[in-house]
């Protein structure tokens, strides 16, 4: 087969490459929680969050309708790992289980972090991170709804970004309002694994180790059958495995 030729795959996950994003948000009890994840996009000062339902951090934001963005660099790999796999929740769900998470009430500690004041919201900004932005909650949308037995498992928060901080260094000279993209080094997430804009991974990533199939189910539904549904199995036949 021509390698020029288009055959039909059926990813587990769509993570065609997005930045990575260390969310804080605060517990019932007043202390934070920090959560790992890249299923965002902004346009303006709007930014869409894709979160699981199930999530600490979703509860968290519901409940106090805030919460702050922070971007780390690529440099930040190793931070980014030791709080990939964890979660805010205890007991932790099955299914985090099933994705090797385990629960840690200290993330800050965990991941050799240290917290910041917010101007405007409650829950901290993380100050390693080159850039952080406070957010409130504009709408929250369901995913999935046309699924059935999906429904609400996982949500869009639509968000606005209140304030943005950078370092300095990230500045465009000349230019109060301005980053510099040759100096903005994020980090991407790409098909669980971490890169920057260079070649190579910067570093091995922990989700990297779970086997995308055990994302499978958050793409179709059990009751009721969708275009495209069974193309993992085409993709099978078709790749030859």
């Amino acid at each position: 087969m021509s390698s020029t030729e288009h055959t039909v795959i059926s990813p587990a996950i769509l993570y065609w490459g997005t930045p990575v994003l260390l969310i804080t948000s605060e517990n019932e009890d007043g202390t934070s929680n920090i959560s790992a994840m890249s299923s965002a996009w902004w346009v303006g000062r709007s930014c869409m969050l894709g979160l699981l339902g199930e999530s600490k951090t979703t509860q968290n934001i519901l409940r106090t309708n805030e919460c702050v963005l922070n971007l780390p660099s690529d440099s930040m790999g190793e931070q980014v790992n030791k709080l990939a796999d964890t979660t805010g929740s205890n007991p932790v769900s099955e299914s985090k289980i099933s994705r090797n998470y385990t629960f840690v009430k200290d993330k800050w500690t965990r991941a050799g972090l240290h917290p910041q004041p917010s101007s405007f919201v409650t829950p901290l900004r993380i100050a390693e991170c080159p850039v952080q932005m406070e957010c409130r909650v504009v709408k929250v949308n369901g995913l999935m709804d046309d699924l059935p037995d999906r429904s609400g498992l996982v949500l869009a928060i639509e968000v606005r970004v209140l304030r943005t901080h950078i370092l300095q260094n990230l500045r465009m000279e000349g230019y109060p309002n301005r980053v510099d993209p040759d100096k903005w080094r994020p980090l991407i997430m790409s098909f669980q694994e971490l890169y920057g804009l260079r070649d190579g991974k910067v570093v091995p990533s922990v989700l990297g180790r779970v086997s995308e199939e055990k994302y499978r189910a958050f793409t179709k539904s059990d009751v009721k059958k969708q275009p495209g549904d069974d193309d993992d199995q085409v993709a099978v036949i078709e790749g030859g495995a």
